[in-house]
């Protein structure tokens, strides 16, 4: 097949491609740049094609790899990657932000409570809200995994009696 048969025979293929390129991405921008793309990849690579294939289905899995590997470039390039140590970037506090005076009494309300516990029940309960494993906590107090799950339920449970105007 020459390259004049050849660049005809693609851009009959303009329709479908484009009607498939925004099945895709559903956005029309992007799907004019995944056809330019696919197009771009077909005319370079010409010579791969086999004159007996099926011309369409090459096409179309042309854009289909080129969005997927688009995707993937994507997800990867808006991956936060943290190599300091301890992971402080990922650990830093945010601000809460609160809305209304309302989600702020509210907020004081629920650790006024949380103080208020005796320390046998409140340390493993904090710890576990920092995000502790059970195993940590057990580790770090010198007490078994069971007492640890326990000490936790139990005050959850007093805390939702404390708390009953928030149920």
């Amino acid at each position: 097949m020459t390259a004049l048969e050849f660049n005809y025979q693609i851009t009959g293929l303009k329709k479908n491609l484009e009607y498939f390129a925004y099945s895709l991405t559903a956005n029309q921008d992007d799907a004019n740049d995944l056809l330019q793309d696919t197009y771009l990849k077909a005319l370079t690579y010409r010579e791969k094609f086999v004159k007996d294939d099926n011309l369409k289905a090459w096409m179309f899995t042309i854009m289909k790899n080129t969005f997927i590997n688009n995707y993937r470039r994507n997800v990867k390039a808006n991956t936060i990657i943290d190599g300091t140590k301890d992971l402080y970037y990922l650990n830093l506090p945010r601000d809460a932000g609160f809305a209304d005076p309302v989600s702020s009494a509210n907020t004081r309300d629920i650790e006024q409570a949380i103080a208020s516990l005796d320390d046998d029940y409140k340390i493993p309960f904090t710890m576990h809200l920092k995000g502790f494993k059970y195993k940590e906590i057990a580790e770090k107090l010198d007490i078994s995994i069971g007492t640890v799950k326990s000490r936790i339920f139990f005050t959850r449970k007093k805390l939702m009696a404390k708390l009953q105007d928030f149920a």
